[in-house]
């Protein structure tokens, strides 16, 4: 009788033990498996995994052009496959002709600068849409990832009309605010340009479309945020000349070169 119940106590043992070690097992199974959901998880946030596509991005960028100044652009795209993306993207520019030149009127003792012979002052703004391939993958996050993109849309050029301070006696006793006309203003009675906002009552708006190619770099060291550099060629053509200076050819087809600084995220 007593063997008997010592071999049930023995089963019993070892019964117990066995579930103990499958409920220890799982137990540290589950412990391991949400520490790993967890590093996971903080690899996604601080943008460390490779191997994970953001099918959302958004950036700004801020750019020189060779048409005479700087501008500034906002971007949002969404992945079509893993290397193609579309695009939506805005942007606003100033606009120069290529001969306006700074002068001063020597004649006059703290005389204003201005750009004589110019009509109108331009502000660009570009709305359009394209996309953006990858030529050249990262392989990891110190690598450079290489991208080229295309892009139509529509161009609005914004005129404002140059307003100029002119001497109406040569004791400077009266100065006058007149907005620039070539055929009555001579350099010779132009003291200096007006306030800009001088005028902004009867800004223009001259619509026309754009095409852009663009090369881009990003170089970012986390996955999930952008920073990159990109170059390319813009061409504006509007259906009349856009009236910018006197006395020069004016056009109504442009072609610049930019460069770009762009930073931004990603996100699901």
């Amino acid at each position: 009788m007593r063997l008997n119940l010592y071999i049930c106590e023995n089963k019993d043992n070892r019964m117990f033990r066995k579930i103990l070690s499958i409920l220890t097992l799982v137990l540290f199974s589950a412990v391991a498996f949400s520490q790993e959901l967890k590093d996971d998880l903080s690899r996604l946030e601080r943008g460390e995994d490779l191997n994970v596509l953001y099918r959302n991005e958004s950036s700004f960028g801020i750019y020189g052009h060779s048409a005479g100044g700087f501008g500034l652009a906002y971007r949002r795209g969404q992945h079509v496959t893993g290397k193609r993306k579309r695009m939506f993207e805005v942007g606003a520019q100033n606009f120069k002709h290529p001969k306006e030149v700074k002068s001063v009127n020597s004649y006059f003792e703290n005389s204003k600068g201005f750009n004589y012979g110019k009509l109108n002052s331009f502000l660009i703004l570009r709305p359009g849409v394209g996309y953006q391939n990858v030529l050249y993958q990262k392989s990891d996050k110190k690598s450079v990832e290489i991208r080229y993109s295309y892009f139509i849309g529509a161009a609005l050029a914004f005129a404002k009309p140059v307003y100029l301070e002119i001497i109406r006696d040569q004791q400077m006793s009266v100065v006058s605010t007149e907005r620039y006309d070539p055929e009555v203003h001579s350099i010779d009675v132009i003291y200096g340009k007006a306030s800009f906002f001088k005028g902004i009552d009867k800004t223009k708006i001259i619509p026309g479309g754009y095409a852009k190619l663009a090369l881009s770099f990003e170089y970012a060291d986390r996955y999930n945020s952008i920073k990159a550099v990109e170059t390319g060629l813009v061409f504006d053509i509007y259906p009349k000349v856009l009236p910018m200076m006197a006395y020069n050819r004016n056009q109504q087809v442009f072609a610049s070169l930019f460069l770009k600084i762009i930073w931004g995220k990603k996100w699901f």
